[in-house]
């Protein structure tokens, strides 16, 4: 089994200091994770990424604002403001060239905003990251559930709900899996998840605009059990970018780099080598 060494750096943002795990050195890659979790979703597959790549790189593994170990959200932010948070860290590591951006769900938006400017990002994939708001049936499934969240934090039914929403059912009952995602719920404050759901789910915004600004390679990965983000969605937004290209990954639902962390990996070195 592949074992490496990881070092912990906090680094401070627009957003409060963001929680990174670093390990590795040499061209930088920054993997985003999704909302409600953190970066240890991450885990599976950067063996993977590290056994299969003949290049050595640093990887960095963000837990994101207001969730994971990072500072607590204390106001209603955007997807927006995220992205300039990631622009903070970008300049704190100093990574000397633009960087190979990897984000899951929320950090596949953050992606999109980055990977307009070439100087910061060199290429981007964005994982199960819809690029539309999301639907008014789930704004309406998800309002019910903020104050539940919001007063007694993701147990019970607002834990099955997260949890519907980012696993398959035989993720739901992969003892490798399943913990890795209520241990992501236990670590962030009640209140600090809230703010993080309004802001970068409740409040996302439709970039399909945008998409033809993003000018580097871009690979947008869908799953196959996604309704809000389908294959046939994945597509139409890969048609919008100059240089993306969009494939579909099976046995997966939000979580992909948890779920399905081998193929995830082919995909991605695939695309670092073909770019």
């Amino acid at each position: 089994m592949l074992t490496f060494t990881e070092h912990t750096e906090r680094i401070h943002t627009r957003l409060g200091g963001l929680h990174a795990r670093i390990v590795g050195d040499g061209p930088t890659v920054v993997l985003w994770s999704s909302m409600f979790v953190d970066s240890h979703t991450w885990d599976r597959i950067l063996p993977h990424l590290i056994a299969g790549d003949a290049t050595p790189r640093r990887y960095v593994l963000i837990d994101p604002p207001g969730l994971g170990l990072s500072d607590p959200l204390t106001a209603p932010s955007t997807v927006a403001e995220a992205a300039d948070a990631a622009r903070d860290m970008l300049a704190a590591l100093e990574p000397g060239e633009p960087v190979d951006w990897v984000g899951n769900a929320f950090g596949g938006h953050v992606g999109l905003d980055l990977a307009t400017d070439a100087d910061s990002v060199r290429s981007l994939v964005a994982i199960s990251s819809p690029t539309e708001p999301i639907a008014p049936e789930l704004r309406r499934r998800i309002q019910l559930l903020k104050p539940l969240l919001r007063l007694v934090g993701p147990v019970g039914p607002v834990r099955a709900a997260i949890v519907d929403a980012m696993l398959t059912d035989a993720s739901a009952a992969d003892p490798e899996i399943i913990p890795v995602v209520l241990d992501s719920l236990r670590r962030p404050t009640k209140a600090s998840m809230t703010l993080a759901l309004r802001s970068f789910i409740l409040d996302r915004v439709d970039v399909n605009g945008r998409l033809a600004d993003i000018r580097v390679p871009s690979l947008f990965i869908a799953s196959d059990d996604r309704g809000d983000w389908s294959p046939d969605d994945a597509e139409r937004a890969a048609a919008r970018s100059p240089k993306a290209t969009a494939i579909t990954l099976v046995g997966a639902r939000t979580l992909v780099p948890l779920e399905q962390p081998a193929a995830l990996a082919a995909a991605i070195l695939r695309f670092w080598n073909q770019r």
